[in-house]
């Protein structure tokens, strides 16, 4: 089911992530599964022509860790393509730190770490 649908931020996370133009507006949409409250998010990009042929993915896997720092480091030393932490706030009002990588199958995976 919806759980929300909202204007994202031009500091939003997804920008970085997916390399999406500065014009771009995006709109969000989570959806809450029975078990796991936005267990998927759905992106809306306005606003800004894409390229055809991407060579940046339209999806993430997003996992929570623990020991963010820890796991970054690993990916880090083993040569993945790392975007920096950044720290957020869920619609709750809990802060977290997410950072966002690309495995070597050239899939991005995002890992958020609450607070």
């Amino acid at each position: 089911r919806v759980s929300g649908v909202s204007d994202s931020t031009s500091q939003s996370y997804s920008y970085t992530v997916f390399e999406l133009p500065a014009e771009a507006r995006l709109r969000f949409a989570t959806l809450d599964s029975s078990t796991e409250a936005r267990a998927l998010a759905l992106t809306e990009v306005k606003g800004a022509a894409l390229p055809e042929a991407r060579t940046v993915p339209f999806a993430a896997a997003v996992i929570r860790v623990s020991e963010l720092d820890s796991q970054l480091a690993r990916l880090k030393a083993a040569g993945l393509r790392v975007v920096e932490p950044r720290r957020s706030q869920t619609p709750e009002g809990r802060t977290f730190t997410e950072a966002a990588f690309t495995d070597p199958d050239g899939h991005i995976v995002v890992l958020y770490q609450l607070d």
